[in-house]
């Protein structure tokens, strides 16, 4: 149904109603800077990343093809754009070996707004294609499919690397957690 209407309202940008851009900007604007900030770590980048990649998506709209859906093309160009804005503004990640080896906290003793700190440094530990494979699924809830359209991994390489990225996201937050419990 959504594809249905992405596709009426890209039919009336592409006829000349430009009042239809914010309908997809209000549509897509917090998914679009989601992406970005779980491969950017950064708000301010990520939201102008976010509105860099709704420019560049309008200026190209005529090229889109429609055999994907809006939302894929759009993840392909919010994903792209994060990551060209990462390797210039050359974001820098976490020492992985300060937090290394110690005691361990469970993860039920956490509160809500902790676990989503703890996730977001995890995530920051990982690089940009493992960030953004963990981001399409978990966050965006794309297929393996999808991703792969998204991020140009080629057919079961997406799940492997979904796979590995899992793991190494769970010795991140493992490693998060115990650092966190020797501060308590």
């Amino acid at each position: 149904m959504d594809h249905i209407n992405d596709d009426i309202i890209l039919d009336k940008i592409l006829a000349g109603d430009n009042s239809q851009y914010k309908i997809l900007i209000n549509k897509y604007k917090d998914y679009a800077f989601t992406l970005a900030y779980n491969i950017l770590n950064h708000r301010e980048e990520a939201e102008e990343a976010a509105q860099d990649s709704f420019v560049k998506a309008f200026r190209h709209l005529p090229k889109f093809n429609r055999k994907a859906k809006f939302s894929t093309w759009l993840y392909k160009i919010v994903t792209n754009t994060a990551i060209t804005y990462c390797r210039k503004q050359k974001v820098k990640k976490e020492d992985i070996d300060r937090i290394a080896g110690i005691g361990e906290v469970p993860v039920s003793e956490l509160e809500l707004a902790d676990r989503k700190k703890f996730i977001r440094r995890a995530l920051a530990l990982l690089n940009e294609q493992d960030r953004s494979v963990i981001s399409l699924f978990y966050l965006k809830e794309l297929s393996l499919e999808e991703i792969a359209e998204v991020t140009g991994i080629k057919g079961n390489l997406v799940k492997v690397k979904l796979h590995r990225a899992r793991k190494k996201l769970a010795k991140y937050m493992k490693l998060i957690l115990q650092e966190e419990a020797l501060i308590l």
